[in-house]
């Protein structure tokens, strides 16, 4: 049996297929070009991993081809694709909204259609951002909160977009649920990852500017010494081997049917950041911002307790987690 990955060549991604391999999973992955899936089965040089070309997601019957090939045999699907900003495109909502909320409803459908019994588990890639407080950052939310960002909200900025397109597409999977409960017989789960921070699958995706997260990170890398960085509150993270492991428990055990987890093992600050380089890599100590000792201490604005318990693990450390990318960073940079 095999464990369908959509969006299979992004940075979680990869980590997830990765934990899927190494406990003999069979792996399809969907990409949206050739290129992008030679890449990856190069990389992994695993018989167990092959993958189907989507080139657009945002059709309502984008995944239809793939589940009806391949649905007797994929009994868990973990849907990780979704659209993120690009720079200079201002249509939000057709090139962003509309695709994350459509994305969720073909993989969905295209289930419902072709392999309503047969696939067991279902796990979306959901974000921190579809349970925060748009209208105010500072209030301590769980799982069971929801983002109250309107629509039109969404629309008017990269940032508010982003934030929309995760709370929409979430919502369209719980809402394809309760309007379909008699006719599939999937187990659901949303994984909601606050900044997900952490090593590059593979040293040749480690660039000058990483994916988003990450070059939270990374940028303080090209900083000079006389910055002054800012001691406030950024975002919560979470490590990217915590993240993967979540996806893969979630194919594993009925308990989380039903569950959002919140995946947050901390709030951080740039300064905060820097004060972990600092001590971690003291080689590179002049070059960067200096450490700040009494630097401010962030309030929780994330309780992940309840998934925490559910999951049975202790989040890996913001050392680590900022250890794990400038490492990489480093090494890449011969300053190693």
């Amino acid at each position: 049996m095999a464990v369908l990955v959509t969006g299979a060549s992004g940075f979680i991604a990869l980590h997830v297929i990765n934990l899927l391999l190494s406990q003999n999973y069979k792996v399809i992955g969907t990409v949206r070009s050739q290129a992008k899936a030679d890449k990856v089965i190069r990389q992994f040089n695993n018989p167990n991993l092959s993958f189907e070309i989507i080139s657009d997601i945002t059709k309502l019957d984008a995944f239809d081809e793939t589940l009806k090939k391949h649905g007797k045999e994929i009994d868990n699907v973990i849907h990780m694709a979704s659209p993120l900003p690009e720079e200079g495109n201002t249509d939000f909502e057709n090139h962003y909204l509309l695709p994350a909320v459509n994305g969720t409803k073909s993989i969905l459908s295209a289930i419902k259609k072709f392999a309503p019994r047969s696939v067991k588990h279902v796990v979306m890639t959901s974000s921190i951002a579809a349970i925060i407080n748009v209208n105010d950052f500072s209030v301590v939310t769980t799982e069971k909160d929801w983002n109250p960002i309107t629509w039109e909200q969404a629309k008017t900025s990269s940032f508010m977009c982003y934030l929309g397109s995760k709370t929409y597409s979430e919502k369209a999977a719980w809402d394809f649920l309760k309007e379909n409960k008699d006719e599939v017989d999937f187990k659901f789960t949303a994984v909601n990852p606050a900044m997900v921070f952490g090593r590059q699958m593979f040293d040749e995706d480690v660039k000058d500017t990483l994916n988003v997260s990450c070059e939270f990170v990374n940028k303080i890398l090209c900083l000079p010494p006389t910055e002054k960085l800012s001691q406030d509150y950024a975002m919560s993270y979470v490590h990217v081997d915590d993240v993967a492991l979540a996806h893969v428990k979630a194919i594993q055990e009925d308990k989380f049917d039903g569950k959002r987890l919140l995946l947050s093992a901390g709030t951080y600050s740039d300064q905060l950041i820097a004060n972990s380089i600092n001590k971690q890599f003291p080689q590179i100590k002049g070059t960067i911002p200096p450490a700040v000792e009494d630097c401010k201490q962030l309030d929780i604005r994330y309780d992940s307790a309840v998934t925490q318990k559910l999951l049975g693990i202790e989040w890996k450390s913001f050392d680590a987690s900022v250890y794990d990318i400038v490492h990489q960073a480093l090494k890449r940079r011969g300053k190693l």
